[in-house]
């Protein structure tokens, strides 16, 4: 074992299949099998399957509000730390190539299943977009930055959709590229 409790590791393998394989497709036993527990014992820690979506959720606003701090900390300023969440798309690439942007499919397949989640999961994307309004704002576009935040929180889910689609390395990083033109364009303006 890694010292997580298997509770914590039932949520990390359930994270991990939701995303590689989705929600729907995800069995308690696929589940079981990769955590190395008996179904039985895994009834323990978790009784549904929507009970394993809600703790994974709640691990990814964890983790994302963390890397929010991080970015925080590693950016001088607005523009060093609008580029962390752009570089993103880079630091993924593999898995963002095989599988998508981990936010943006769990949504759209609680979306297309009309699951009591949705709202929850589409809390992840909130926090981005209302962080780098933040941002924004920091940078001197207080006028537009939630308008700006918007458009860059649906463009890079464009590039991981389109990205996903054609396995392209090279259009990754030629859109990161001119995201950051994009951005150092605004921050130009502001100035």
């Amino acid at each position: 074992m890694t010292g997580k409790t298997t509770s914590e590791e039932i949520v990390d393998v359930a994270d991990r299949l939701f995303y590689e394989k989705g929600y729907e497709h995800t069995s308690f036993a696929d589940i079981a099998a990769e955590v190395g527990i008996s179904r039985g014992n895994f009834y323990h820690h978790f009784k549904t399957k929507d009970a394993i979506l809600d703790a994974v959720i709640s691990q990814r606003l964890t983790n994302t509000r963390a890397m929010l701090e991080q970015w925080e900390t590693d950016g001088q300023t607005p523009e060093e730390r609008i580029r962390c969440f752009i570089r993103i798309l880079i630091t993924n690439q593999t898995k963002i190539m095989d599988y998508g942007c981990p936010v943006g499919t769990l949504v759209s397949e609680l979306a297309k299943l009309n699951h009591a989640a949705q709202n929850d999961a589409n809390r992840l994307f909130t926090l981005f977009r209302d962080w780098l309004a933040i941002q924004f704002s920091a940078l001197g576009r207080e006028a537009d930055a939630e308008d700006l935040a918007m458009h860059l929180l649906a463009r890079s889910q464009g590039v991981a959709t389109l990205a996903n689609a054609f396995h392209d390395e090279r259009f990754i990083r030629a859109e990161v590229d001119a995201m950051c033109g994009w951005l150092h364009a605004r921050a130009q303006e502001a100035a």
